[in-house]
């Protein structure tokens, strides 16, 4: 793996970022890949504006555009950096992000607080089911125990009073999106839905099984996929400045 970091795996839901470790692992033995950490303090406002201002404050040191790349709500802060500084940005992978992008694990859990007449326990129960399948009641304790450390330091603006529906934007840098078909969070439909915001030469890939941490079922799989997609934008990338320079010395 390179010193100097080519791509940048984004994290600002620090109780999940052992899901992220498989892939990152996979990644890391092809590809420069750096990790970006973000944790809320209890005295910040609920919002990515702050994880913004950081995330951009460490671009600025980087001499070079990297691969952008990060799971739910840490993909959806990659995308309004990349909407904003498209010049610091090779390319954007997407993992478990939709159409919606205000939709993470904690817009359905307040959802179901709101709606159904059971307490916490047995919400994240079902919650834990819904992302992972049935697990042993040690496992699944463990789950529910990473899941509400998340509900204190993540910086997901879903609240209990209100879930946010985000429509996203087309975007200029190459845009890799990336679901698994039996996701309850990030459905097949919803992925499917962000075909009108695609433009020419971004993709979209869903595997068959893997749930909501799909990458973390699946990082084999995945890791190859994102690896052609990065290729295939440095091979776009060389053929665009070779047409270029090419133009240049014509003139």
């Amino acid at each position: 793996m390179s010193s100097i970091p080519t791509a940048l795996w984004l994290s600002v839901s620090p109780a999940l970022h052992r899901f992220n470790r498989p892939l990152i692992s996979k990644i890391s033995q092809q590809h420069g890949l750096a990790l970006w950490e973000y944790e809320q303090t209890p005295d910040e406002p609920i919002t990515l504006d702050v994880a913004l201002v950081l995330l951009h404050d460490y671009c600025k040191q980087l001499d070079h555009p990297v691969h952008l790349i990060g799971h739910g709500l840490s993909g959806w802060l990659g995308m309004i950096y990349a909407q904003r500084y498209p010049e610091r940005v090779n390319s954007l992978t997407l993992l478990s992000v939709g159409a919606n992008l205000g939709i993470d694990w904690q817009s359905h859990y307040y959802a179901m607080l709101k709606s159904l007449p059971c307490d916490r326990h047995t919400i994240l129960t079902q919650i834990v089911y819904s992302l992972f399948g049935r697990q042993c009641p040690f496992k699944t304790e463990l789950l529910i125990y990473i899941l509400e450390q998340d509900l204190l330091s993540s910086p997901s603006p879903n609240t209990l009073i209100k879930q946010l529906s985000v429509t996203p934007e087309v975007i200029s840098v190459p845009l890799f999106v990336l679901g698994s078909r039996d996701d309850m969070v990030v459905s097949s439909y919803q992925l499917n839905a962000r075909k009108p915001w695609l433009k020419s030469g971004d993709v979209l890939w869903e595997c068959q099984q893997g749930r909501h941490f799909f990458h973390y079922m699946k990082p084999q799989e995945v890791s190859e996929k994102v690896a052609l997609f990065w290729e295939s934008v440095s091979v776009e990338s060389k053929r665009d400045n070779s047409s270029l320079l090419s133009r240049c010395q014509k003139f």
